[in-house]
């Protein structure tokens, strides 16, 4: 494959970069510091004209040798001729002010991220403080309505205690204001209390009860059958006769 575009000097046939070519590969005895240099052995498509190129480590590029001239290319800015080629003290300065320049990134994006990273911190610390005095105000409000609701249950009982006191109390009292006694009370220990109005017996009482209950009765009473047919749906055919 060709690595650059070329036009060859036999019958001047262009040949475009990236086409591809059986190349004979072949070791020079050359080298840069440690690294080979290989040379490259190809025809021309259109004479068969033989062209050869190497390698160039320092360039990180190709070097046309014979059979075929380079096309011109701008991005080369003619570093080819050696006029403005790049000595090695100019690419180690220029490689030294690039680590300088990735250093002050790489410093600048550590710088961003520990602000992010505070930023985020802060963040949370508020959130936390801000649901710590909800839950306290939340707290302090429960314990207030739990003290009320108490308040409330002892008034309320207090209120139903009275109207039970109240009830029983006109309960036991008669139609003209006096206190009725209990039954089963004598005469004698009415009249040794002191207390006025009537005083009921039990033999009275129960008196009072037979006449009103009515006596039993042992009369066998027969009961009539409920007829189911017709909450069944059951329909009864009448008679023939």
């Amino acid at each position: 494959m060709a690595p650059f575009s070329m036009k060859c000097t036999s019958c001047g046939e262009y040949i475009y970069h990236g086409r591809k070519f059986n190349a004979r590969k072949e070791t020079t005895d050359e080298k840069y510091y440690s690294i080979s240099i290989y040379r490259f052995y190809i025809r021309c498509t259109r004479c068969s004209g033989e062209i050869t190129f190497k390698t160039d480590p320092k360039g990180m590029d190709y070097t046309c040798e014979r059979g075929a001239t380079r096309n011109f290319e701008v991005w080369r800015s003619n570093k080819g001729d050696g006029k403005d080629a790049e000595t090695e003290e100019e690419r180690l300065d220029r490689l030294e002010r690039e680590e300088e320049e990735r250093n002050a990134m790489v410093e600048l994006e550590t710088k961003t991220l520990d602000a992010k990273r505070e930023m985020a911190i802060a963040d949370a610390l508020d959130e936390i403080r801000t649901r710590n005095a909800r839950n306290e105000r939340v707290g302090k409000g429960e314990e207030g309505l739990i003290v009320g609701v108490k308040d409330l249950r002892d008034e309320e009982r207090e209120r139903i205690e009275r109207e039970d006191e109240e009830a029983a109390r006109r309960a036991f009292m008669s139609e003209t204001g006096d206190k009725v006694r209990r039954l089963g009370v004598d005469e004698d220990d009415g009249e040794g209390g002191g207390g006025n109005g009537f005083v009921a017996t039990t033999a009275a009482v129960e008196d009072k009860a037979k006449e009103l209950m009515p006596p039993p009765t042992f009369k066998r009473t027969v009961k009539k059958k409920k007829d189911f047919s017709a909450a069944l749906g059951i329909k009864k055919k009448p008679g023939l006769v």
